[in-house]
């Protein structure tokens, strides 16, 4: 059954949003994971692609920004889309930063959901963490 595990931060800020998750993303791809970014939308997408580039000195996270449909044949580690099933099984982590539960999520190990302290996406997040407890998923916080 699919991992869920919730990273809560402190402040209220998109930018520790993404850098919160091209770290995960960057962790995850030394362990020889596949990941599947699911952003919120189009401009969500290419400001993680940017960022997966410069979020840290001295760190490379081979990655692509996938248009719908298209990560079916992609190749590299970290892959990041928006909007639509990726259609791949080849990828053990998603990292969620839509403001709903991705209707494929179930397909992965893990899912990552990172929420920010702003009050829209906190409530949002609870939305979906009482989502996945509903449906008895293994549930872990962390605060950072």
């Amino acid at each position: 059954m699919t991992q869920v595990d919730f990273y809560i931060l402190g402040k209220d800020s998109v930018s520790a949003l993404l850098k919160t998750a091209c770290r995960i993303a960057e962790k995850a791809m030394k362990q020889q994971q596949h990941i599947y970014v699911n952003a919120q939308s189009e401009a969500q997408a290419r400001n993680l692609d940017d960022l997966l580039w410069t979020f840290s000195q001295g760190s490379f996270v081979p990655h692509r920004l996938v248009e719908t449909g298209d990560a079916q044949n992609a190749t590299e580690p970290v892959i990041v889309g928006f909007g639509d099933d990726p259609k791949d099984d080849n990828w053990q982590l998603v990292i969620n930063l839509a403001d709903a539960v991705p209707e494929f999520f179930s397909r992965y190990e893990r899912v990552i959901e990172i929420v920010d302290a702003n009050l829209e996406r906190r409530t949002q997040g609870r939305e979906r963490y009482r989502f996945y407890k509903k449906r008895g998923y293994q549930l872990n916080t962390h605060n950072i």
